[in-house]
């Protein structure tokens, strides 16, 4: 009969777990290819008498290291689990991990586990980080106007906003206005000449010029 595999039964069944520990007691301190020990699952997975059990009854190191230098502390999710590792099994809360954070440091900047963080902070004598003050105002605010310069906030009129703006020739005005009135407005002769008057504004034609030449050619 195949054997149960330890690691599922951490995670699921700890009870199963222990009578296999207690009838292979040489699993209890195994570690898969990345380092990952049932101490780490126990306490990942929140198995309080597990935890014990490994460390006082099967003498597993309760600082065993996975391979990103990492003890079970590290992957504590509740202070329950925290609080065993620490006071009852002797964990050292001052270790680091092989990027330099402690387990605090690395649960605080994967923004996990904050009731963790605030105990452990207790624990190992390190303030809370400083909350930001919001009277700071924000991060990037721009810097301050010099001295010699002097801005004035306020309204704007419809003509203000509007000054500026092209207005429409007249010209070409009139002559939609002209085609707009034909009979003929949906034939293919008037929408050509539509779309050669709308050309004609688009590539800026002045009409006026246009006429004057048209006249100048008449006369």
């Amino acid at each position: 009969m195949a054997q149960s595999n330890p690691y599922l039964l951490a995670c699921d069944n700890p009870s199963a777990l222990l009578e296999l520990l207690r009838a292979n007691p040489g699993i209890a301190s195994s570690q898969d290819e990345h380092g990952y020990s049932l101490l780490h699952a126990a306490a990942s997975y929140g198995h309080v008498d597990l935890l014990r059990a490994l460390v006082q009854e099967f003498h597993v190191d309760v600082n065993l290291l996975d391979e990103d230098g990492e003890t079970c502390l590290f992957v504590a999710e509740t202070t329950k689990i925290a609080r065993c590792l620490v006071e009852d099994l002797g964990v050292d809360y001052n270790k680091t991990n092989d990027e330099g954070f402690k387990a605090y440091e690395k649960m605080e900047a994967d923004d996990e586990f904050p009731q963790v963080v605030a105990y452990l902070r207790e624990v190992a004598g390190v303030p809370a980080a400083a909350a930001a003050d919001p009277s700071a105002g924000p991060l990037n605010a721009p810097p301050p106007i010099p001295g010699n310069m002097q801005v004035n906030i306020g309204t704007m009129s419809e003509e203000e906003a509007s000054a500026g703006e092209t207005e429409v020739d007249p010209e070409f005005k009139r002559r939609i206005d002209e085609l707009a009135a034909r009979e003929d407005f949906h034939s293919e002769a008037t929408q050509e000449q539509l779309r050669a008057l709308v050309m004609d504004a688009i590539t800026g034609s002045s009409f006026e010029t246009a006429d004057r030449e048209t006249r100048r050619r008449k006369e």
